[in-house]
């Protein structure tokens, strides 16, 4: 049987809620309400995304990202992106932008390193530093028709991360593993996705 006095003692060592503020660039308490939004209102989860590509010459295009569809209706972007993409010289292409390949490990990066940034504001942690280094290793036979036995794409990806804050490194390494597990990019490219391509041709 519990007495008052224990249960004044149990009251007193509980740890009080800790009330979200902005942390690391994090608008924390928006993070948390747009989170029960979406439970409330699954619907609001659904989002397309899409980018429009032109060519410009050789090897070289520029994609354009404006608009897309989310929480309940059409979004748009605080402004038009655009994004170049070509291949190096030593590749035929002019050097005119990062080839669609390296856009792919930008991807991983920044889309781990953006649920780094919300998950430790999440949990009350201030970041110092996040870097990392992404390197994938691909063999051009597949893509250039030279060998059908290797594959189009990498052969692997590989990611390395520094992470400081003011948390113990066991904590810092779990808020990476968080973000990792939640990553979009990193659910892509280890799970697959279907791809679907149509042709206007005239």
């Amino acid at each position: 049987m519990q007495t008052s006095e224990t249960s004044q003692t149990t009251a007193t060592t509980q740890k009080p809620k800790r009330a979200p503020v902005p942390l690391n660039g994090v608008d924390t308490p928006t993070l948390f309400a747009t989170i029960g939004a979406v439970r409330a209102q699954p619907e609001l989860a659904r989002f397309r995304f899409r980018a429009t590509n032109t060519w410009v010459q050789g090897t070289h295009s520029r994609s354009r990202m404006e608009t897309f569809e989310g929480a309940g209706g059409a979004q748009r972007h605080v402004r038009e992106f655009n994004v170049d993409a070509d291949h190096p010289q030593v590749l035929v292409g002019r050097d005119q932008a990062p080839t669609p390949v390296e856009f792919l490990l930008h991807g991983l990066a920044g889309c781990i390193t953006a649920g780094i940034g919300n998950v430790a504001a999440a949990r009350g942690v201030t970041l110092y530093e996040v870097e990392s280094t992404v390197e994938g290793d691909i063999d051009l036979r597949g893509l250039l028709g030279i060998s059908g036995e290797v594959r189009n794409g990498y052969e692997g990806i590989r990611a390395s991360f520094k992470i400081r804050g003011d948390a113990s490194p066991e904590k810092l390494r779990e808020i990476v593993e968080q973000s990792r597990a939640r990553s979009a990019v990193y659910d892509v490219l280890t799970r697959g996705v279907p791809v679907s391509l149509s042709i206007d041709a005239g």
